[in-house]
């Protein structure tokens, strides 16, 4: 029989006996449609946008964001919000 490999790891015939039980006695629909990952921070989608900082650049300003207490995507934002502002 061949293995088998999920992740690297190799996964054993109790373990897919175990999912098909599982998956047999029915799953949550609802559970199943939670979005998964971080919280959405609007109503609408947001759009990731790509940027290249110089190195200089980017150490400022996790210099100010580790001051602050805030992670680089909250800091670029917070950069942004106060550029537009004015």
């Amino acid at each position: 029989m061949k293995k088998r490999i999920m992740n690297g790891r190799e996964v054993s015939d109790g373990q897919v006996q175990a999912w098909a039980v599982e998956a047999e006695s029915g799953y949550d629909v609802d559970q199943l449609n939670r979005r998964w990952g971080r919280p959405a921070r609007v109503e609408k989608t947001s759009q990731v946008v790509l940027t290249r900082l110089p190195d200089a650049e980017l150490a400022a300003l996790m210099e100010r964001a580790d001051r602050e207490g805030l992670d680089r995507s909250a800091a670029i934002r917070a950069a942004v919000r106060e550029w537009s502002a004015k």
